[in-house]
């Protein structure tokens, strides 16, 4: 069975020595950089399906980092390390494409559950899947997060992107709730229901002069978009 491989940035070597052979005993394959500026030649010389980028780094910080990756791979995976919980970091963070974020000292089994959650979600049921989907008057490019119709464009985030792309692939069909909880944000606990909630209202507003289209709670199971 072929391994995922992750690109793990961390200039703690003894911190990040540690992280790479546990995450290697849970079968991933693991690159190890200790510097940012050796991290964005490296993802580019090879193929990786997640990185993990710690935010302070010597010579490039991680959020350099996450934007230059992005410009050779919109759609990679995300995960930012950092020794701080400052608001801003976790918002610049966000903004740059992160799917998560941990604050050090962290419980290696979270990180763990989160690799887990995140890799999972990115190959369920998309393999076949078109790059640009067709949802009413919009073209959906699920890689690049946008929503077009016109001169109409919208950037998702990569939650958006991920639970409108789950819609459409169940168009028509009930989403369930749980389900969809587990396989975007890793559990399906009453904070990220309620976080889910919000994603939802936010994606309805994208739809909401449309005819025929609609995203509709199902009662006690989860949601439908509906495409007439």
């Amino acid at each position: 069975m072929k391994k995922d491989k992750i690109l793990l940035v961390e200039d703690d070597i003894n911190f990040g020595t540690v992280l790479k052979s546990y995450l290697e005993i849970n079968d991933y394959e693991v690159t190890l950089v200790n510097d940012g500026a050796r991290a964005v030649p490296v993802f580019r010389n090879g193929s990786f399906d997640l990185c993990v980028l710690d935010v302070m780094l010597p010579n490039k910080d991680g959020f350099s980092i996450a934007v230059d990756i992005r410009k050779i791979d919109e759609g990679i995976p995300l995960i930012f390390l950092t020794a701080k919980s400052l608001k801003e970091d976790v918002l610049r963070g966000f903004e740059v494409g992160a799917d998560d974020y941990l604050t050090k000292p962290f419980d290696s089994d979270v990180l763990l559950h989160k690799l887990k959650a995140i890799l999972r979600r990115n190959k369920e049921n998309y393999d076949d899947l078109p790059e640009t989907l067709e949802i009413g008057p919009y073209n959906f490019d699920h890689k690049l997060r946008t929503l077009t119709a016109g001169d109409n464009a919208f950037r998702l985030t990569p939650r958006e992107s991920d639970l409108l792309k789950m819609l459409y692939v169940n168009k028509n069909h009930v989403l369930d709730r749980n389900h969809a909880l587990k396989q975007i944000w890793g559990d399906d606990n009453y904070f990220n229901a309620r976080s889910m909630d919000v994603y939802i209202t936010k994606l309805r507003k994208y739809f909401k002069d449309i005819d025929g289209i609609e995203i509709n709670n199902v009662h006690g199971s989860g949601f439908i978009l509906v495409m007439k």
